[in-house]
């Protein structure tokens, strides 16, 4: 980056066809609502296997009455937009129109494409089961995308404006029948970077009502995630609250557990330590894998004592690999993967 092009970087290209935020904004509701594609500069930006202008055709299949197509589209999608954990410019103008599709289209195919629409809007996460990394959403600024040159963390903020811009289509879907579909609702809005006392509001609603463990951890994590993006210092007291009460579900205390220890930097108390290093623990491993933040920490279906490892040691000298509940299990780390 010695010529030239790159002076001033990445500054100077902002607002320029290279900036992936401004071409999203672009996008019109009409456009939006009309799957206008033609309207979209898909053009400008590749994917990670080929050009953008390729996008248009695969969310036409997933959005069409043919049930096997739309699902081909969707892996392709998935490909295409999410490779190695990491997301691309492209996905970003995808993403209004994901959300479209997910909240009319064929119900089988909801939650794995809201779900492409959260990673689109998230940092490279995988194996990041840390206090700083779990809720983690933002990009280092420096990080490019090495087919478009354009940084990382504008798509993430891309992809997260145009699902604040859409809130209407996900707020419903916290009261779906699915409750996959709540899970995964509930990973999407975490992403909201506006109306986020509504958005919260709503996630809390739907807390006091839900009954599915997924679903409830989900929830808290999501809150806790918009806490921790826009500094709400009210949050941290608020977890405390749900995970110090003994009268609340297991998996409540056990997300809210994770989620103080995510909003605050103090040592985790001898009270949470004894609550995430009970054996009984161990028998909501399989039951909460599925909650989104967890999944990706270990896809081998211990992201949740990955996390508890990982955070209850991580301030500990030598004990960064230790098993807390002194069982000889080892949290084996990942690094995560950066493009260069």
């Amino acid at each position: 980056m010695d010529d030239d092009r790159w002076a001033g970087w990445p500054e100077r290209w902002v607002g320029t066809d290279c900036d992936v935020q401004t071409a999203v904004g672009a996008i019109s509701r009409v456009v939006k609502d009309g799957f206008r594609y033609d309207e979209v500069p898909w053009q400008r930006f590749r994917h990670f296997y080929g050009p953008g202008e390729e996008i248009p055709g695969l969310l036409t299949t997933l959005d069409s009455g043919d049930a096997e197509a739309a699902d081909r589209a969707l892996r392709q999608l998935w490909m295409n937009l999410h490779h190695q954990g990491g997301t691309i410019a492209v996905g970003a103008l995808a993403v209004p129109f994901l959300l479209r599709i997910a909240a009319t289209g064929r119900p089988e195919l909801r939650a794995r494409t809201l779900r492409l629409v959260a990673e689109i809007g998230r940092c490279q996460h995988m194996g990041d089961g840390s206090r700083e990394g779990l809720l983690q959403v933002a990009e280092e600024p420096l990080m490019i995308e090495g087919s478009t040159m354009c940084p990382v963390d504008w798509t993430i903020q891309a992809a997260r404006q145009a699902v604040t811009d859409d809130l209407h289509l996900l707020l419903p879907l916290l009261s779906g029948p699915d409750p996959e579909v709540r899970s995964v609702t509930a990973y999407v809005l975490a992403a909201a970077t506006g109306e986020l006392s509504h958005v919260s509001s709503a996630l809390q609603f739907r807390l006091a009502k839900e009954d599915d463990a997924v679903v409830r951890v989900s929830l808290i994590l999501a809150i806790a995630q918009l806490a921790r993006q826009h500094q709400d210092e009210h949050a941290p007291s608020w977890a405390r609250d749900l995970w110090s009460d003994p009268g609340r579900p297991p998996e409540v205390r056990i997300g809210a557990g994770l989620a103080w220890l995510c909003l605050i930097t103090d040592p985790a108390p001898d009270e949470l330590r004894t609550l995430l290093t009970d054996p009984g623990i161990r028998q909501y491993d399989d039951l909460l894998q599925p909650v989104p933040w967890l999944t990706w920490v270990d896809p081998t279906g211990v992201g949740l004592r990955s996390c508890i490892a990982e955070m209850l040691t991580a301030n500990i000298p030598g004990t960064a690999l230790d098993d807390p509940w002194g069982g000889g299990w080892t949290n084996k780390k990942s690094s995560l993967r950066r493009r260069g």
